[in-house]
C-alpha cells in the first residue's frame, strides 16, 4: 500500500457537519466545508498506519474520534486520509500536498517529521497542524505532543524481569531493538533498562539498533540470534522492524522456548498469537497516542486548538503497559500497578536522558548497552 494514497472516505457535498477551523482557502460561503475539504490528512512513513504499532495507533485516534468506520463516516460527509511517505523529501511533499487539500487537521507522525512540519507551519499560520513525537518550535499553530515512554517503558522492564522471576530463570538476559537512534527510542530504551534492573541489578542486557523502521528480516534474524543465546525477552521500539521479533518468538514458543516479546506502542497481543490462541506478546508498553489526536480533534472541533507543547506520561494517561496475556502473573501485575501509582505521586522517578541514568548508577556495568 505505500507510495500513493489511500483515501479512506469520500465527502458528500451536500452534507456539513463542522465548519473548519483552519485554512479558509477551502470554504464555501456560508461558513461550513467547502468541497475539498477534509477533516483530518495524517502524513506518515514507516510502515504506514499498517505497522501495527505507532502510526495505527494515530489512525485509531481518527477513526474512534469520529466514532464509524470510514465508510459509514463518508456518508456523513467526514473524509479523512493517509499520505505515505517512502523518504524525507516524500515527507515534504505530502506535508504541503495536505495544506494545499485545507484540512481541518495535518498530523505528521515521528520525529523525523520535526523540522518539515515546523517549516510548514510557520508558513501558514492559518492551518491547524499536530506532531506527534516532535516539538512545536514556538509556533502558535502547531501542536507538539512527546511522551514520557521512559514511564512505560520502566513498567513493562519491571514485569518482565517479575515474570523472570516467577517462572524461576537464572540469570535472566534481555534484549532492546530500536528503529533508529533518536532521543525517544532513547527514552524507551532507558526506561525498560531501569526497569529491569530495579527488579534485576545484575541483569544482563543489551541493545541493538536497526537503522530502520521497516526491516522486519533484520529485527527477526536479531532476535533469532539472541533467542538462540538464551536471551529471555526482547522489547523492540522499531515499527515495522518490531514485527520480525515477534515473528521469531512465535516461532521459538513454537518449538517449546519459554521466550518472550514485548510489544510497544500499540498493544501487539494479537501479533504474537500462534497456535491455540498463545501470545508471544507478554506486554506491551502502551503509548496511547490515541488520546493525544483525540485531545488535539475535540480543540478543533470547538474552536480551541492552540500551539505549545504538551506533554504525555502516567499522570496524564498517555503510558502504560498491558495485561491482556493470561501468561503475565497476576502478582506481577498487582506490582507493577503500585509501581505506577508511586511513579504518578513522585515517590518514583524514572529518568529519560543517557545523562540523567548515568548520573543516578541506574545503567549497566554492560558495554553493549547504548553504544
Amino acid at each position: 500500500m505505500k507510495g500513493y494514497v489511500r483515501l479512506l472516505a469520500v465527502s458528500l457535498a451536500s452534507l456539513a457537519l463542522f465548519s473548519c477551523g483552519g485554512s479558509g482557502n477551502n470554504q464555501s460561503s456560508g461558513g461550513g466545508r467547502g468541497m475539498a475539504m477534509k477533516d483530518v490528512i495524517l502524513v506518515d512513513e514507516g510502515s504506514g498506519i499498517d505497522d501495527k504499532s505507532f502510526n495505527a495507533a494515530t489512525w485509531r485516534g481518527i477513526t474512534a474520534h469520529f466514532g464509524d468506520t470510514p465508510e459509514n463516516a463518508s456518508q456523513r460527509g467526514v473524509r479523512y486520509e493517509e499520505l505515505y511517505s517512502s523518504s524525507q523529501d516524500k515527507i515534504w511533499e505530502n506535508l504541503n500536498i495536505a495544506t494545499d487539500e485545507g484540512a481541518r487537521l495535518i498530523i505528521g507522525t515521528g520525529f523525523t517529521f520535526e523540522e518539515p512540519i515546523q517549516r510548514v507551519a510557520k508558513a501558514n499560520p492559518d492551518q491547524h497542524y499536530l506532531l506527534i513525537d516532535g516539538s512545536n518550535g514556538d509556533i502558535d499553530n502547531l501542536r507538539g505532543v512527546l511522551f514520557k515512554e521512559h514511564e512505560g517503558a520502566f513498567l513493562v522492564g519491571v514485569a518482565v524481569a517479575l515474570q523472570a522471576q516467577a517462572d524461576g530463570i537464572a540469570d535472566p538476559k534481555f534484549g532492546f531493538v530500536g528503529g533508529m537512534q533518536s532521543d525517544v527510542i532513547s527514552r524507551f530504551e532507558l526506561g525498560y533498562i531501569q526497569g529491569i534492573l530495579s527488579v534485576l541489578p545484575d541483569a544482563l542486557i543489551e541493545d541493538f539498533y536497526a537503522d530502520s523502521w521497516g526491516a522486519p528480516e533484520v529485527g527477526k534474524t536479531k532476535a533469532k540470534d539472541w533467542f538462540n543465546k538464551g536471551f529471555y525477552a526482547i522489547l523492540s521500539a522499531a515499527g515495522g522492524t518490531g514485527s520480525g521479533v515477534i515473528a521469531e518468538a512465535k516461532e521459538q514458543r513454537m518449538l517449546g522456548k519459554n521466550v518472550w516479546a514485548l510489544g510497544v506502542d500499540s498493544d501487539q497481543y494479537e501479533d504474537g498469537l500462534y497456535s491455540e490462541g498463545e501470545s508471544a506478546v507478554l506486554t506491551s508498553m502502551l503509548k496511547l497516542v490515541e488520546k493525544a489526536v483525540s485531545d488535539a480533534l475535540i480543540d478543533v472541533d470547538s474552536n480551541q486548538f492552540t500551539g505549545g507543547t504538551v506533554y504525555y506520561g502516567l499522570a496524564e494517561g498517555g503510558v502504560g503497559f498491558s495485561t491482556r496475556n493470561s501468561r503475565l502473573n497476576e502478582e506481577v501485575i498487582a506490582q507493577v500497578r503500585a509501581l505506577a501509582d508511586k511513579i504518578v505521586r513522585g515517590e518514583i522517578v524514572v529518568y529519560g536522558t543517557y545523562a540523567e541514568a548515568k548520573a543516578n548508577n541506574l545503567l549497566p556495568n554492560n558495554p553493549l548497552i547504548l553504544s
